[in-house]
């Protein structure tokens, strides 16, 4: 197969657990660790590419520690760390739970519907993941790509790639150490594979 026929996939990596993941309190720029079981979970990433046959993959990283340390323990050599693939920015609301801001600051809020106050807007994130798709686009005739980050970054990056807006990113679950495989068979892309920190894969049709 000649690299014109293959199919091209971008593999999307979420960082391991860390403590504010398991609170729920959003975490953007605030440079966090992973925990033990974050730990655990991204070393049992360890081998996925190549278990799933990706061509000579580009590896892009976050440049947050949790997302840099979820790349080492995966045995990744990242390729490029740029801040278009960073969290979405929280602003005033970094550090809150949904149900902190939705109580106290924004009734009904959600970071799909809402943006974040004193942060990105949907509107600014949507440009950004925007760039952030035109990036690895760019990537995907010489060889596949693996994208190390975080879930609302992933989520969104899954909505632009289909071509749909960033607000159905409310219906894609992702997990920390959990991973999405996007693909472009004939040009026709779509969302092939979602798979869980337990090492469970399942078709994105049947989700």
């Amino acid at each position: 197969m000649t690299d014109a026929d293959r199919t091209r996939r971008v593999l999307l990596i979420r960082h391991g657990q860390t403590a504010w993941s398991l609170s729920n309190q959003h975490t953007g720029r605030t440079d966090i660790d992973l925990t033990p079981r974050g730990e655990q979970d991204a070393a049992a990433l360890a081998g996925l590419a190549d278990r799933i046959g990706l061509c000579r993959p580009y590896v892009i990283a976050s440049p947050r520690r949790r997302a840099q340390r979820t790349a080492e323990l995966a045995g990744l050599h990242v390729d490029e760390t740029s801040e278009l693939f960073a969290e979405w920015d929280y602003g005033d609301y970094e550090g809150l739970t949904r149900l902190e801001i939705q109580r106290d600051h924004e009734p009904g809020w959600t970071i799909w519907t809402h943006g974040a106050r004193g942060g990105e807007s949907v509107a600014d994130m949507t440009r950004r993941v925007d760039a952030a798709v035109d990036h690895v686009e760019a990537r995907l005739p010489e060889s596949d790509v693996i994208v190390v980050s975080h879930g609302h970054f992933s989520r969104s990056f899954i909505c632009r790639f289909l071509g749909w807006p960033i607000t159905q990113g409310a219906a894609v679950d992702l997990r920390p150490a959990g991973s999405a495989l996007l693909a472009e068979p004939d040009g026709d892309r779509r969302l092939s594979e979602l798979r869980g920190p337990e090492g469970y894969w399942a078709s994105a049709a049947s989700i």
